[in-house]
């Protein structure tokens, strides 16, 4: 069973139309398997036309928090993308061999 992990890993600000207004959150997801590790990043942008409610300060934002603003989708999808590449460890693909011409041998 494999155990996610979300984790802020950098932000960029405007000081518009609030003081270090976050617009950027790059995030990763980090999955966990037995001994198979395997992470992938991603990056939200955010509008301050979607804004509800009061801005809180850069110096109060938690991580749970700027993590809540990413949507559930993109969260979800890296987590599969995640999960894919843990499978790939535990169960590595076939790959098919170059076998030289049976013609061609002398």
């Amino acid at each position: 069973m494999t155990t996610f992990v979300t984790t802020i890993t950098s932000m960029y600000t405007l000081q518009q139309p609030d003081p270090d207004y976050v617009v950027n959150a790059l995030w990763q997801v980090t999955g966990v398997d037995g001994e198979y590790t395997a992470n992938i990043g991603g990056n939200t942008t955010f509008n301050s036309a979607d804004q509800e409610g009061p801005v809180t300060p850069y110096a109060s934002l938690t991580q749970a928090q700027v993590i809540g603003w990413i949507p559930e989708s993109a969260i979800t999808s890296a987590q599969a993308c995640v999960q894919g590449q843990i499978d790939s460890m535990i169960t590595p693909p076939v790959s098919p061999a170059n076998t030289a011409l049976p013609w061609s041998q002398a």
